[in-house]
């Protein structure tokens, strides 16, 4: 009963947008109406609101840090182990791509994804983000970016942390990574992607 709350309550922090949560603060149009549309950084980032943008990546990769953490911390007293943790680390993520508040209709989980992995294991977090900036650096396409690290992440952790409960969370994660952005893939292979910082574009994470 202990890890359904704690799995109910990673989901709904999780559910959580701070893509709309700083739009509201700076009133700014509701990110689900503009740009892809989509809840994230990447669409805030189109309002030209760049403190917007930056609240919205810290906040979806500090929710799915927190919910990693505090299992970590209180899995001892509560009594279960690694593969809890793996579950809530799911959870999180999940709540993020499928908010209860919007409809079931959230991000693309990219930010949340960083942050479940840094919370999981610092290094290969920060090897996520080290792919992530070389991508985008090379060719400023957010979805390329958020692609590549979604597929080296589970090869980053069965070399770090082993194929354990992490691995298969990461490797779920990554699974949903890439189905959310199918059309950015479809994108990518027509030409069509935008770049980062464009305000009229379909791709997003």
């Amino acid at each position: 009963m202990t890890i359904v709350v704690c799995v109910l309550l990673a989901y709904l922090l999780g559910s959580v947008s701070f893509a709309v949560v700083s739009s509201w603060i700076f009133k700014l149009p509701d990110p689900r109406t503009y740009g892809s549309g989509n809840p994230g950084a990447t669409n805030v980032l189109r309002s030209g609101k760049k403190i917007a943008a930056v609240l919205t990546l810290l906040g979806d990769a500090g929710k799915g840090w927190l919910a990693v953490a505090l299992a970590q911390y209180y899995a001892p007293l509560l009594g279960f182990g690694d593969e809890g943790i793996a579950i809530v680390a799911l959870a999180v993520f999940l709540g993020h791509v499928f908010p209860i508040f919007l409809r079931f209709q959230g991000g693309k989980g990219v930010a949340t994804a960083v942050g479940v992995l840094l919370g999981l294991n610092v290094w290969i977090g920060l090897m996520a983000i080290a792919t992530w900036l070389i991508v985008a650096l090379i060719w400023r396409i957010s979805s390329l970016s958020a692609l590549v690290a979604a597929i080296l992440a589970p090869i980053y952790t069965v070399a770090i942390v082993g194929a354990g409960e992490s691995a298969g969370v990461v490797l779920l994660m990554s699974l949903v990574l890439i189905w959310r952005h199918q059309s950015n893939i479809m994108n990518l292979w027509a030409g069509k992607e935008g770049v980062i910082g464009e305000k009229k574009s379909s791709s997003d994470s």
